[in-house]
């Protein structure tokens, strides 16, 4: 038997913090903020729930920094599209980008909580302001980053939630003249 004994890292606040933030994505993304407890999460994580409540005031500010994660993996992967994109015009960009993020919601769970925070935002002031927040930010790097208009712009998010609701609703799974009109020209992953 070794009796060599390694220190044992402690997790700081901040890798709880992320771990918890990870965990949440999934368990809101599964039943949405109305139907995941904060129970459920700290479980999920392998910690109590009173440590959540250390972490996160209440289940508003838990779900809204799950909504703020989000946003940022949404910008990342929108960087890395307007870096790749082969040319420099608003449309050569904002394609690149337009598919960076169709592979980036492959990833149902980003999506999920993305749809969820949509419907809580209805209800809920501060997911609400977190989801205001999240796409000002957005459009405005959308906006900068591809120099496009506000049409140009304005398309982009309306082609970005018709493909939520493309896949979604699994159109891909019908073959009828109504998904065929909705998916033409939309490329999933």
């Amino acid at each position: 038997m070794n009796t060599e004994h390694r220190p044992r890292r402690l997790s700081t606040a901040d890798e709880r913090r992320d771990t918890v933030l990870r965990t949440a994505i999934g368990a809101f993304a599964a039943r949405g903020y109305f139907g995941t407890t904060t129970t459920e999460v700290a479980k999920a994580a392998g910690i109590s729930q009173a440590y959540v409540y250390r972490l996160f005031p209440n289940k508003e500010a838990l779900f809204a920094a799950v909504v703020e994660h989000c946003f940022v993996r949404v910008r990342a992967a929108l960087e890395r599209g307007a870096a790749e994109a082969e040319g420099s015009s608003p449309e050569v960009v904002l394609a690149s980008m337009g598919d960076a993020y169709a592979r980036l919601i492959s990833d149902n769970d980003l999506m999920l909580v993305q749809l969820h925070a949509q419907a809580a935002a209805v209800s809920e002031p501060a997911i609400r302001e977190s989801v205001r927040a999240g796409y000002a930010r957005t459009v405005e790097y959308v906006r900068g980053a591809s120099g496009g208009d506000e049409r140009q712009v304005q398309e982009f998010f309306a082609v970005g939630m018709l493909c939520h609701l493309l896949v979604s609703i699994d159109a891909e799974a019908v073959d009828a003249p109504w998904t065929r009109t909705l998916a033409a020209g939309i490329t999933h992953y």
